[in-house]
């Protein structure tokens, strides 16, 4: 494809975005499913483009105000090119010519204000600081209780592409053998630093190529999820309930933990997510899983189970805020009323899956959030609720399941891009003493 078609395509995209409300990785998916002839570097290239462009929708949306030049996909994506890709107005005119499969010839006024672009930045001093941040002005308050001096610098990471972290199946193979299995298809990793079964790619490649991932030996996964999975401890024998399993992620890290002995319960309430799981499990060897779907945190199942379980993972919906350098699209969805109707739900969610931890248990809190309500606040409403459970330190956790030293903290886990290099995550664990009522 031509750089102008390549384009195009990203502003096609963009518009698929705008005019919707699915993840955008979802709608670039499509798009290229019902375009096979769109290669693996153009599509990547256009996937480049798209993101440039979430990543720093509200700087591109002040200078295009500024320069009064309309709005939507196409002037964002033109701004884009410019202010952060670094494009060359004739650059841009050329690839904009209006030929076959390109976008139509710049207008005078476009022509106009993107050579007044040129000389800038993408930031500029007369920018409100959630502006230049590219963060939800609403949002902007919630970042400074978090981070304060450090919020440029976080947000910077956020705003920054993440790594291609894999877990190594433990049930099929070990780090190094893993290692070697992904460099004799030409495939540089490293071992991850927090992570003591993770591997770092080099650069980005397409998996589904792999023979190791197809074959089962590593699997996609966050550091800062593997590390919420290790922290659960889940051993061999064990009976452990993964309660918002999703598609799958930290069921099969938990599996792999527990060596595919004991019994692990999958719950999830969409059974689209569980049908994507079981691909997943039996790519993995995992075979000591039952998928459960419920129709709420109140399921009849959870009141049956009561007290019947040594550990309950919790990985809990969220507003998503650390995940935002993998779906940065995410941050412009979200709404101030989508977080108050979070924080009842959440503590819902961990009240109900408290009741499955059996006397002596241990109950995992996570969220892939960095917003305090989201994280230690929950935590302490739900001590303050149910006296049957203490925290438990994840430091000393940290000790016992990774060792070493716990990245920041004593009694909570916090990671975030910009110091540790992972999605933002939090990681509680409460542990119980006395035996759960049937309510």
């Amino acid at each position: 494809m031509t750089p102008g078609a390549q384009v195009a395509a990203a502003i096609d995209i963009l518009t698929a975005i705008d005019s919707g409300d699915r993840p955008a990785d979802d709608i670039a998916a499509d798009y290229f499913r019902g375009r096979r002839y769109i290669g693996a570097k153009d599509r990547a290239q256009i996937a480049a483009h798209v993101y440039s462009v979430l990543r720093h929708r509200a700087a591109l949306d002040w200078w295009i105000d500024k320069q009064r030049a309309g709005g939507g996909p196409r002037s964002r994506m033109l701004a884009g090119l410019t202010l952060v890709e670094g494009w060359q107005p004739d650059k841009v005119e050329a690839c904009c010519n209006g030929d076959r499969f390109r976008p139509a010839r710049l207008s005078r006024v476009e022509e106009r204000w993107v050579r007044g672009l040129t000389n800038h930045t993408l930031r500029h001093p007369e920018m409100p600081r959630a502006v230049a941040n590219d963060l939800p002005e609403w949002l902007e308050p919630y970042f400074e209780r978090v981070f304060g001096k450090e919020l440029e610098r976080e947000m910077a990471a956020l705003n920054t592409p993440a790594s291609t972290d894999l877990r190594v199946n433990l049930l099929k193979a070990d780090r190094e053998g893993a290692c070697l299995a992904l460099a004799a298809e030409g495939v540089a990793a490293e071992p991850t630093p927090l992570s003591p079964i993770g591997l770092r790619l080099r650069e980005r490649v397409p998996l589904g190529n792999l023979a190791a991932f197809r074959e089962g030996l590593v699997e996609v996964q966050d550091e800062s999820s593997q590390i919420a999975a290790l922290l659960a401890d889940a051993r061999r024998g064990m009976r452990v309930v993964d309660f918002c399993a999703g598609a799958g992620g930290k069921t099969l890290a938990l599996a792999a933990s527990m060596a595919n002995r004991g019994k692990l319960v999958a719950c999830e309430v969409s059974q689209r997510r569980l049908e994507r799981a079981a691909r997943r499990l039996r790519r993995a060897g995992v075979n000591n899983v039952e998928r459960r779907a419920l129709s709420g945190e109140r399921d009849k199942w959870v009141k049956r189970h009561a007290g019947g379980f040594d550990r309950v993972f919790v990985d809990i919906p969220c507003l998503g805020t650390g995940t935002w350098r993998r779906n940065p699209d995410a941050k412009w969805r979200v709404r101030p009323e989508d977080l108050a109707e979070l924080i009842e739900r959440q503590q819902q969610i961990l009240r109900s899956g408290a009741r499955l931890v059996r006397p002596g248990g241990r109950l995992i809190y996570a969220t892939c959030s960095v917003l305090r309500e989201e994280d230690e606040a929950q935590a302490e409403a739900f001590l303050a609720v149910e006296p049957d459970f203490s925290l438990l330190p994840v430091a000393r956790v940290w000790r016992e399941t990774i060792g070493g030293a716990l990245p920041g903290g004593e009694h909570f886990l916090r990671l975030t891009p910009a110091r540790h290099g992972t999605d933002g995550f939090f990681v509680a664990i409460f542990e119980r003493h006395t035996c759960p009522t049937a309510s």
